[in-house]
């Protein structure tokens, strides 16, 4: 073999450089996603301060919780849910926005502790459905409940 031949042989082709920002973007990405998982999952109290983000957090717990609470509701009215179930559904799905929103553990308050603190405008809809739910002869009426339920949440800031 001749040595004329050796000016063609040369080493392995390099990487394109779009690789290199193909895999910065997914680094990127990957961080931002994480970020964002853990922002949204935190407790409602450290990520109220944020203005941006508490305020998107808060709207879409308020709209879950409407969309639950009104569905609890038609599925009363419609008897496809007693009274009694009902009034344990929306409970529990009011005390779930109550603390995603403020961050206070409702779920485990008593009435008394709800309406000293600062939930003390949840309590009397909550005394209602702990009524219908714990008392055989409860008047209150469970389709009402829900709609009072359903604009607390609406109305809370």
């Amino acid at each position: 073999m001749s040595d004329e031949l050796l000016r063609f042989v040369s080493g392995p082709t390099p990487y394109s450089s779009w690789w290199l920002w193909l895999a910065v973007s997914l680094s990127i990405i990957l961080i931002a996603w994480y970020a964002a998982v853990f922002v949204f999952t935190m407790p409602g109290r450290r990520i109220a301060g944020l203005p941006v983000i508490g305020a998107a957090r808060g709207e879409l717990a308020k709209r879950r919780s409407i969309r639950a609470v009104r569905a609890i509701g038609t599925r009363h009215r419609a008897g496809e849910l007693g009274a009694v179930p009902a009034a344990a559904a929306i409970s529990r799905e009011l005390r779930a926005f109550l603390q995603a929103a403020t961050g206070t553990r409702a779920e485990y308050m008593q009435l008394d502790a709800i309406a000293a603190g600062e939930l003390a405008s949840a309590a009397p809809v909550l005394t209602d459905l702990t009524d219908a739910q714990f008392n055989a002869d409860s008047v209150v009426d469970v389709g009402a409940a829900a709609d009072s339920a359903e604009e607390l949440i609406h109305s809370w800031s």
